[in-house]
C-alpha cells in the first residue's frame, strides 16, 4: 500500500469516526488554505469560473466565488468519506431530487433512464440515494492509479449499492453492459461535463469550445430510454439535484448517427451550463476545460475532484 492509498484509507476511517462538526471545520479550513495559497487547482477553478460568470463580475466577487467553490469541493470529499457510515434513512434525508417522480415512473415502466451529470454538488450522495430508494443503478468509473486506490473507490461505491463498471479492462466493454442495464430498467447516471478520452464530441459551452463524452447520447439513441440532464448543488442541510428533460432524442430521419450524437450532446451541454450558471460555487471543475485554454497562467490540471464516472 503506497502513501496515496494510505491517505485515502486514513481519510475514510478518521472522517467517519469524528463528529461531523469537527470534520466539517477541518475540511473548510483546508479549503481556505488552498484558496490563500492559490495553487494549480485553485488557479484552474478561477479560470473556469470566470468563463461561467463572464468578464463583468468584479475580481473581488470572483475571488469570493472561488473561495466558496473550494469549500464546496471540500464538503464533497468530507461527505463522500462519511457516506458508508450513514444509515439508509440518513442517506435518504441527506439528498433531495426535484423530478424524482420521473425516474420512479421510468423504473416502474422498465424502460430505465440515462442521466447526464456535472461534476457538481455530491454525485456520490445522488447515487447512494438512488440505491437506497430501491432503484437499480449502474455507472462507470475511470481507472485510477495506483490500482489500490481505484479498487477501494470501486468497493466504496459498490458498498453504497451502485454497480460500478471500469471504463476499460472489464470482462465486457462498459458501454455494452450499460446498454443491457438500461434495457433492463436501471438508472444510469454518467458524469458528462468533461471528456476523459480525448475523443469526445465538440460542443459550445459558455461561449467556448470543449469536448464532452458521447456516452449519454449514444445510450439514449441506442435504447430509446429517456435522457435527463441533472443540475446539482448544495443547500445548507442537504445535497440537491433537479432533472431537466427528458430531452428530445432525434430519430433516424434527423440524419446519420454521428450527427444525432453531436446534436444531442450539444443539448446536454446546454442543460449542464444552465444548471452550473445557477450554482457556480458548486461546480467542482479544477481541470482545463476549454480547448483554447493553455496551462500557462492558468495552473496545472489536477486529478479529478473525485474519481469520475462516464
Amino acid at each position: 500500500m503506497n502513501l496515496t492509498e494510505l491517505g485515502y484509507v486514513a481519510g475514510w476511517r478518521l472522517v467517519r469516526a469524528l463528529p461531523r462538526p469537527v470534520v466539517a471545520a477541518a475540511f473548510q479550513a483546508g479549503a481556505d488554505r488552498a484558496h490563500r495559497s492559490g495553487g494549480g487547482g485553485t488557479a484552474r477553478l478561477r479560470a473556469n469560473l470566470r468563463r461561467v460568470v463572464g468578464p463583468e463580475l468584479p475580481e473581488a466577487e470572483l475571488d469570493d466565488l472561488v473561495k466558496r467553490g473550494l469549500r464546496s469541493y471540500a464538503r464533497y470529499w468530507m461527505e463522500a468519506f462519511r457516506l458508508p457510515a450513514l444509515s439508509r434513512e440518513q442517506i435518504l434525508s441527506g439528498f433531495r431530487l426535484d423530478g424524482a417522480e420521473l425516474l420512479a415512473a421510468d423504473v416502474a415502466a422498465g424502460r430505465g433512464a440515462v442521466v447526464a451529470l456535472p461534476h457538481a454538488g455530491n454525485w456520490d450522495a445522488a447515487g447512494a440515494w438512488v440505491a437506497a430508494t430501491g432503484w437499480p443503478i449502474s455507472t462507470v468509473m475511470e481507472r485510477l492509479k495506483p490500482e489500490g486506490v481505484y479498487k477501494r473507490f470501486m468497493a466504496f461505491r459498490a458498498e453504497l449499492g451502485m454497480e460500478i463498471l471500469p471504463t476499460h479492462g472489464g470482462p465486457r466493454p462498459a458501454f455494452d453492459v450499460l446498454l443491457d442495464r438500461v434495457r433492463a430498467g436501471a438508472v444510469v447516471p454518467l458524469l458528462a461535463d468533461r471528456d476523459l478520452s480525448a475523443r469526445g464530441v465538440e460542443v459550445d459551452f459558455f461561449g467556448g469550445k470543449t469536448r464532452m463524452p458521447a456516452g449519454p447520447a449514444l445510450l439514449a439513441l441506442h435504447t430509446g430510454a429517456p435522457l435527463y440532464v441533472a443540475s446539482m448543488w448544495y443547500e445548507k442541510d442537504a445535497a440537491c439535484a433537479s432533472l431537466a428533460g427528458p430531452l428530445p432524442v432525434p430519430g433516424t430521419e434527423a440524419g446519420p448517427l454521428d450527427q444525432r450524437v453531436r446534436s444531442l450532446t450539444q443539448l446536454i451541454a446546454d442543460g449542464l451550463a444552465a444548471g452550473i450558471a445557477r450554482h457556480p460555487q458548486d461546480w467542482h471543475m479544477l481541470q482545463r476545460m476549454w480547448l483554447d485554454q493553455t496551462r500557462a497562467g492558468e495552473g496545472t490540471a489536477l486529478p479529478s475532484s473525485a474519481p469520475g464516472q462516464g
